[in-house]
């Protein structure tokens, strides 16, 4: 495979130009933390995009900031920070799943990460203001700009979040940034079966507490942080005074499932960034590793489901929506696949994405969640529309036809 690597937006574009003329397929890598997340790469050419680095423009006062597309997260997160500042929909790193760094923040974007505060602050696509990039023409164009007011029409912006590069080459993004919390506190309910648990979180988020994580580690996924027994845990962030009022209120609404428990903004601060990471169940590496997506009341009941037939852990975040699932290297001759997606049917439908696994049975199962026909021929329009000669990661998503 042919490595290609732009200085500029403009070397990209003539990149992608050149591989459109000559009909050859292209990767499309920024720091490359994600380059186990989909199908196997099926190109003929990488486009390494890691030179495309750096803050353009960080305005803290208007709560925006602008970087090329392979500028590290921790790069940006550390500049927010010292200004009081954060990205709020806290991007998942996959370094502990995948050894290959915390990556950059055009690949939050393409892969649409959030982290546990996505229960109140939505995901990355709700945070994007704008995007530099180039379509599989190799055409460069901008959508957005660094205000939240822009858009006219489609929202391109938005659109290509969670696309994986396969809509276009993503060369520059403007993110909303938002005051980082004063100090925060984790409420932590011991030694609860999943469903118990879940119904705990649930109420906390129908609470006025104006929680920021909601999540419940079984035992295997709390002693692997150091919890005696499972552990479900519920965030609070903001000024003093208030997390401390809405803590005790939080913990007299929930002491008839488990005696309350608190860590302080230190220890919570590493529980969620291991919760974030997805860090109890990454070890060991030959575990195969699914994110299952569904209604929160749903999350117990796939869990169950699954580990009645294999040798799985899981965790739950998301007030419950969110299961990880970690099974047995064999899992891949026993049907897995089926019976995770089969279970969130079952439960009213939803998500199941095929996070970690060896390349050939990355190959031979859909990764993402196969669409309903309605959106598959939608999918395939916009396709079509963004990158008509099919050279943009072409097959991470799905299988060729």
């Amino acid at each position: 495979m042919t490595t290609l690597t732009p200085a500029a937006p403009e070397e990209a574009a003539e990149a992608v130009a050149q591989a459109y003329a000559d009909r050859a397929a292209l990767a499309v890598t920024g720091l490359g933390s994600k380059a186990g997340l989909g199908r196997p790469w099926n190109a003929e050419r990488r486009l390494d995009l890691s030179r495309l680095s750096g803050v353009t423009f960080y305005e803290p006062a208007e709560l925006v900031v602008c970087a090329r597309a392979a500028t590290p997260l921790e790069e940006i997160e550390a500049l927010l920070a010292a200004n009081g500042q954060e990205l709020a929909f806290e991007p998942m790193s996959f370094d502990a799943l995948y050894g290959a760094g915390a990556g950059s923040i055009g690949g939050a974007l393409m892969a649409n990460l959030s982290g546990p505060r996505r229960v109140r602050a939505g995901a990355a696509r709700d945070h994007i203001l704008g995007v530099r990039a180039v379509n599989g023409r190799g055409e460069a164009y901008k959508a957005g700009g660094t205000v939240v007011k822009n858009v006219t029409g489609y929202d391109l912006a938005r659109g290509l979040a969670g696309s994986f590069g396969a809509l276009g080459v993503v060369t520059e993004v403007n993110f909303k940034a938002l005051p980082r919390a004063e100090t925060a506190a984790t409420l932590v309910l011991p030694g609860l079966a999943p469903k118990p648990a879940v119904a705990a979180l649930c109420a906390a988020m129908g609470s006025q507490a104006d929680v920021s994580g909601a999540a419940h580690l079984p035992p295997f996924a709390a002693n692997s942080l150091g919890f005696p027994a499972a552990a479900t845990l519920l965030r609070i962030e903001g000024f003093a005074p208030s997390v401390e009022e809405r803590f005790e209120r939080l913990a007299a609404l929930l002491r008839d499932y488990a005696a309350p428990e608190r860590l302080d903004a230190e220890a919570s601060g590493r529980a969620w960034r291991a919760i974030r990471d997805v860090v109890p169940l990454a070890a060991p590496r030959d575990r195969i590793i699914w994110k299952v997506s569904v209604a929160p009341t749903a999350g117990p009941a796939v869990a169950a489901a699954v580990a009645r037939a294999h040798d799985c852990e899981a965790m739950f975040d998301w007030s419950g929506g969110l299961v990880w699932l970690a099974l047995a290297p064999d899992a891949a001759e026993d049907g897995a696949a089926e019976l995770i997606r089969g279970a969130v049917a079952v439960q009213g439908g939803g998500h199941a994405t095929l996070v970690r696994a060896p390349d050939g049975l990355r190959a031979g199962t859909p990764v993402f969640q196969p669409l309903d026909p309605a959106l598959e021929a939608l999918s395939l329009r916009l396709k079509a529309q963004f990158d008509p000669a099919d050279i943009l990661e072409r097959g991470r998503l799905r299988a060729r036809a």
